[in-house]
């Protein structure tokens, strides 16, 4: 299984790139997989504020419909348009498809997710 080493992950199965204070936030390889064939992404607006631990937003898969945390507090910058149209990019290239973007107000936040390997160590668990 793909784990970058230059994101950080959640126990939500979510990915995080951060470039200048900004979260891109996607769903990484095995909950694109555990999910199945995604079909819908309703994704939050532009400006919307979110606090760690809000559901944020809901993924459709042909199996199961499933609610996304906000992995870290702030504004939301941008969503990924092209997932209103064709959401199963996520399903074909996990780690190039980001879902959202969020400008961090507590950096801090951070810390409580897991690096490559915590992430490694946490999906081993699972299975």
């Amino acid at each position: 299984m793909n784990i970058p080493e230059d994101l950080i992950y959640t126990e939500n199965h979510e990915w995080i790139q951060v470039i200048d204070r900004v979260a891109y936030i996607g769903l990484s390889e095995y909950g694109q997989d555990a999910l199945g064939e995604i079909v819908f992404v309703e994704m939050p607006e532009p400006g919307d504020k979110v606090s760690k631990g809000d559901e944020i937003l809901n993924i459709e898969s042909a199996k199961v419909a499933q609610g996304l945390i906000a992995p870290l507090s702030g504004t939301i910058m941008n969503v990924n348009e092209d997932l209103r149209e064709q959401p199963e990019l996520i399903n074909s290239d996990a780690y190039d498809t980001f879902i959202y973007s969020v400008q961090i107000s507590d950096a801090k936040e951070l810390d409580s997710h897991m690096n490559a390997e915590g992430y490694r160590g946490f999906i081993d668990d699972i299975d």
